[in-house]
């Protein structure tokens, strides 16, 4: 039987899955790596760890699967991070992740040479700190004697594919996260690399999702026990990759992702940019398609800050019982009635990217009365979340893009309530799938194409990821749900001047 092998190179660890001609995880491995923050502000790792993690991993997996009859890899990562590496392919400093925040006076000059109407017609995404551009105009500026040395900039997945093959490659997904790229061309953008004065040869090469870059090094065949003909495709961005394995490969489709931050990402048949740039679009893994994608930072997370400030009780009774504390909380949020008797919450804990792109933004309880307890507030938090999720779909909705069903997965998504109140407010069906392994698993189907095992992207979900849940909206509590939607929006327009207010001075 033949094996791909997907590998997804994340932000705590790299997890690694090899999947069979069924389509069947037949074995996963994680391994762990520390992020370092040596400023208030910066997230940086160090490369040769993904590289340990990565190889320590295939070494692990080829163990228990019959390693030489692996096909083909498919690559996917943390998006947006800068890998530096001098003429021999050394790396030359820590890698930059998305989350660091060092490069705002960057993108403000990102802004000032090209313009922001007009970035965003070359780019179809705005300047945001997280992106690649502006890391390599901090090392430029800040770090000049590092700059003079730089040859390539890769990203994290991309790293790898080069210790793997030896070969300096990319795919449009990935690439479309780093603010250099034609989105709609689907090739670097040369006019604004221009402007920006930064070289295209220190960049990939640039494929589409399941095409061949390379071939695995013989050394590395030899090591790992691999054949020697094992090809490496290109791969995707974590979302992207996620999103083929949610099966968001054609149109009407969007999963909807409630982790620590919530992700709404669409499919595309053609591009489609927010005049605003509340949302990202960047190219699909799906040859020739394009995704469309909202981010909100506190989903899942403003739950668990929830649990752990205020629901100590809770996590006591689940010590005892082996009952995990989101149950309780849940139950007892089951009981109110929508709108929390009053009560809304805004899910800003760490600031918001779509639709406000707003640092300052917090969270708050609306409405807080002598009447409200701990139930009311999970509530609160619960529906808080979802009006923010519907953010995104409204948004893309107004783009003209189709919303048929939300495959909704991480998890907030085990939470039966959760579900219905997704459905309720974004009036859109919510569809588990009989998959969950994340963007590894997503890496590998993109593999899959090359070895054979499927014709296409669209054959190789259809005949992989099933339904086996689907939570149909109720009309009835989805039209009580919009005058808590309407006052959920108008609240952070009437508190956005206190948060901004606040928030500098903090700075001081």
């Amino acid at each position: 039987m033949s094996f791909v092998i997907g590998i997804d190179v994340g932000t705590s660890g790299t997890k690694i899955v090899a999947i069979n001609e069924k389509g069947t995880v037949v074995a996963s491995v994680t391994k762990n790596y520390d992020l370092k923050s040596p400023k208030p502000g910066w997230a940086e790792q160090n490369p040769l760890d993904w590289k340990k993690a990565v190889f320590d991993g295939l070494s692990e997996i080829c163990q228990s699967i019959n390693s030489m009859e692996v096909r083909s890899i498919g690559l996917t990562g943390q998006m947006h991070g800068s890998v530096f590496l001098d003429e021999r392919g050394d790396v030359l400093y820590p890698a930059i992740l998305w989350c660091d925040q060092r490069t705002a006076k960057q993108c403000d000059k990102i802004n000032e040479i090209v313009g922001e109407t007009e970035l965003l017609r070359m780019v179809s995404n705005p300047a945001l700190t997280g992106f690649t551009a502006p890391k390599i105009l901090w090392l430029r500026n800040e770090e000049p004697d590092v700059y003079k040395k730089v040859k390539h900039v890769l990203l994290p997945k991309d790293y790898i594919r080069y210790e793997l093959t030896g070969e300096f490659a990319s795919d449009v997904a990935d690439a479309s996260g780093t603010l250099l790229f034609n989105v709609n061309q689907r090739c670097w953008h040369q006019e604004l690399l221009n402007k920006l004065e930064i070289p295209i040869e220190w960049l990939p090469k640039v494929y589409e999702g399941p095409e061949v870059t390379g071939v695995i090094k013989s050394s590395v065949a030899e090591q790992l026990r691999l054949p020697p003909n094992t090809v490496v495709v290109a791969g995707g961005g974590d979302q992207a990759a996620g999103g083929v394995g949610c099966g968001v490969v054609q149109s009407g489709i969007v999963s909807a992702s409630l982790g620590t931050s919530g992700v709404v990402f669409a499919f595309s048949e053609s591009v489609h940019t927010d005049p605003q740039g509340r949302v990202h679009t960047f190219c699909h893994s799906v040859p020739g398609a394009w995704h469309v994608m909202g981010v909100m930072l506190s989903a899942g997370g403003s739950l668990q800050w929830f649990r752990n400030k205020l629901c100590q009780e809770e996590i006591t009774k689940s010590k005892e019982t082996g009952i995990d504390p989101y149950v309780y909380i849940t139950q007892s949020a089951e009981k109110v009635p929508i709108g929390a008797n009053g009560l809304l919450f805004l899910p800003y804990l760490t600031g918001e990217r779509t639709p406000h792109k707003d640092p300052y933004a917090r969270g708050a309880f609306i409405g807080l009365s002598l009447m409200h307890g701990k139930a009311e507030m999970a509530k609160a938090v619960l529906e808080g979340v979802a009006f923010g999720m519907r953010d995104s779909v409204e948004i893309m909705k107004g783009m003209g893009i189709p919303i048929n069903e939300v495959r909704i997965s991480g998890g907030g998504a085990r939470s039966t309530l959760w579900r219905q109140i997704m459905a309720d407010v974004c009036k859109v069906p919510m569809v588990v799938i009989n998959v969950d392994e994340g963007p590894a698993f997503g890496a590998g189907l993109l593999a899959s194409i090359s070895a054979g095992m499927f014709s296409s992207l669209t054959e190789a979900c259809s005949s992989i990821i099933k339904e086996i849940e689907r939570v149909e909206p109720d009309r009835t509590k989805a039209d009580e749900y919009e005058f808590w939607y309407q006052e959920y929006k108008s609240a952070y327009t009437a508190l956005a001047p206190a948060f901004h207010r606040i928030g500098k001075s903090m700075e001081r």
